[in-house]
């Protein structure tokens, strides 16, 4: 899953005027293990492997972002986040309203003015201060910035690129320090994510092509697509081609059993970067298509960036396609549910935060599904605090944040290193992973194993499978950055946050149809074609998690503690599947059958060094999502 973000340094001491910024990191821990000490980032970790090319030109520019802590700190805001979301405790679910949290723990204006006063009488320019007093935003040279952070800024080179970055801890004067989480932006790494989607439609039309199963197991890969040239069999059986793309009604089926709920009065808010312009259409057309309903008038809203920005960087087109996989997942599974899309400027990490910031603000969701994130050796630690910030806000006024576990395994062939992405790894979130899912001809699940796929080709002479390699599969493993949390202490052996949390359907082929106006070589319309990746399993889960919520008549907040609490909601997914795997046969040119057709063998279950196993493990988490969990949390 591609992502971006950054970790924060953390401000340290210097001498009798200056003293440490409490914050990020180290707040994480006391709400959940308080006997246990994560490690204070001080600076950006990479500059340690980086070749300093020279000291940073005074006269260099300078934009960054003071993002204030909450009153009292981050701490106390996570003490109460986790008591009103562990199941017993005396606050269980008596979640605060906007007006209450903004009363009790926002940063004050008297706290933002005296951080932007200290910035200007150092020479920089405050330029904004976010919404609720969240950050004062400054630009300025580095002369300037060196002076009022008590820092030396650097040029580094780092992947072929001249960075601007902090060669050590970053100080505030001790009047400030209990008004400041972090300091973001002095390292001048470009951070952004991009969403997790394997077989994602590019700009251009993308078609899957046929044949293909409704059902999972309907056609037996015996022939290929001319029903006339056999197929060879894989590891001596016959496999089934790949679903075409499992629908609302089946996926409901599966996962929602007979309920009668439907996720009314629940609204469901998603993020992402940017916003696809044909979005109300494509959706309503594919609901109405597919079997979902039509939205109601004003049941999908979209609160947008003013402006939208980066768009060569980040490419807002595969963001499309990302908003119309999650606006179509989350109904699919919650058709009666309000569902509210946040657009952000861009892929970078301070806009997509301002997003996420938005939605604690406004106070109208109960759930909020991301289907981005980033390697955790790639984040900018200074950015860690401002996010827990906001997962805590949401957590008191009882919106619970998800987020895809990741698309690369263990991202050991994607980054060379093995390790769990962020914020999926943040303990305040719940993280999502993958299965591969078999839902047959009543739409119930026939058999369902971890999403991990090795992908085989089909020989020139058409007589073997070759194989080619590990393709992709469910994020998962151990942070380096969290300690584990209590409510994992009974389910997750090991001293660390373990990722994932849950799985939902993810494999690209077991996924989900879905549909979206597209550039075709006769012209832009609308059409589907079948989509997967822990971005389809997040949403997938936010809409399950709709109906747990409309059962259970309030909101939770953290859903974490809740779901470990039930362990027994979920089903414990098998690490010896039925089915090795499925044939798919692609369009060579995307679109048609004029290129001719390829096709490949993608097993199940084989995720890289991450493993099935009875209990939690590092690809499924605890297990799938299944009609119990929408009973499990209690009136």
């Amino acid at each position: 899953m591609g992502i971006h973000r950054r970790l924060g340094f953390r401000l340290a001491a210097a001498g009798a005027v200056m003293a440490t910024v409490v914050g990020g990191l180290v707040a994480t821990e006391p709400a959940f293990a308080a006997s246990t000490k994560p490690v204070a980032v001080t600076a950006p970790t990479w500059t340690a492997k980086a070749a300093k090319v020279s000291a940073a030109a005074s006269t260099a520019q300078v934009s960054a972002r003071v993002y204030l802590a909450p009153q009292g700190g981050l701490s106390a805001l996570a003490s109460l986040a986790t008591s009103i979301a562990t199941p017993g405790n005396a606050n269980y679910r008596k979640i605060l309203s906007a007006a209450q949290y903004q009363a009790q723990f926002a940063p004050t204006a008297a706290a933002a003015q005296a951080v932007s006063a200290y910035l200007t009488s150092n020479g920089l320019t405050v330029t904004s201060n976010g919404a609720q007093n969240t950050y004062v935003a400054f630009t300025g040279t580095v002369a300037q910035a060196e002076k009022a952070f008590g820092v030396t800024i650097n040029v580094y080179k780092r992947n072929g690129a001249k960075v601007q970055a902090p060669a050590g801890p970053v100080n505030l004067p001790a009047t400030l320090t209990s008004s400041v989480l972090t300091v973001e932006g002095l390292d001048t790494s470009q951070h952004y994510a991009t969403p997790p989607r394997p077989n994602a439609a590019p700009p251009a039309g993308f078609r899957n092509a046929r044949p293909c199963s409704i059902y999972y197991g309907q056609v037996p890969a015996t022939y290929e697509a001319d029903f006339s040239t056999p197929l060879p069999p894989f590891d001596g059986k016959t496999l089934a081609y790949a679903p075409c793309g499992y629908t609302g009604p089946q996926l409901r089926a599966a996962y929602e059993g007979n309920s009668a709920l439907d996720g009314s009065g629940v609204t469901v808010a998603i993020t992402d970067a940017y916003a696809a312009p044909t979005i109300a259409s494509d959706t309503q057309t594919y609901a109405t298509k597919n079997g979902d309903g039509s939205y109601l008038a004003g049941q999908l809203t979209q609160t947008n960036a003013s402006s939208f920005t980066h768009n060569a960087l980040c490419g807002p087109s595969g963001w499309y396609g990302e908003e119309s996989l999650d606006v179509e997942a989350v109904h699919a599974m919650a058709p009666g549910a309000n569902i509210h899309y946040y657009g952000a400027a861009s892929c970078l990490d301070d806009d997509l935060l301002d997003a996420l910031s938005q939605v604690v603000i406004d106070d109208t969701a109960q759930l909020v599904t991301n289907s981005w994130g980033e390697p955790e050796e790639s984040e900018d630690a200074s950015l860690i605090p401002a996010y827990e910030s906001v997962f805590l806000q949401g957590a008191v006024e009882g919106i619970s944040f998800m987020f895809s576990s990741g698309d690369d395994g263990d991202e050991l062939a994607n980054t060379g290193y093995t390790q769990s992405d962020y914020p999926t790894s943040d303990p305040y979130v719940t993280s999502v992973g993958g299965t591969s899912t078999e839902i047959g001809s009543t739409g119930k699940i026939i058999d369902q194993t971890g999403w991990g796929t090795v992908k085989y080709s089909l020989s020139s002479t058409g007589t073997a499978w070759n194989p080619v390699g590990f393709l992709y599969g469910s994020g998962g493993g151990f942070s380096s950055l969290f300690n584990k949390p209590a409510y994992q202490a009974a389910a997750v052996s090991g001293a660390y946050r373990g990722v994932p949390d849950v799985a939902m359907d993810a494999d690209p082929n077991t996924g989900m149809l879905i549909g979206e106006t597209q550039t075709f070589p006769d012209g832009k319309y609308y059409d589907q074609y079948r989509i997967g990746g822990t971005s389809l399993a997040s949403p997938l889960f936010a809409g399950l998690s709709a109906l747990a919520i409309e059962n259970a008549g309030s909101a939770v907040g953290l859903l974490n503690p809740t779901i470990y609490a039930n362990s027994a909601a979920f089903t414990d997914v098998k690490g010896t599947p039925k089915s090795e795997g499925d044939v798919r046969v692609d369009y060579a040119n995307g679109v048609d059958g004029t290129a001719g057709l390829l096709y490949s063998v993608r097993t199940f279950n084989q995720d890289s060094s991450l493993t099935i196993k009875k209990g939690w493990d590092d690809v499924t988490g605890l297990g799938a999502g299944s009609p119990a969990w929408i009973t499990a949390i209690a009136p």
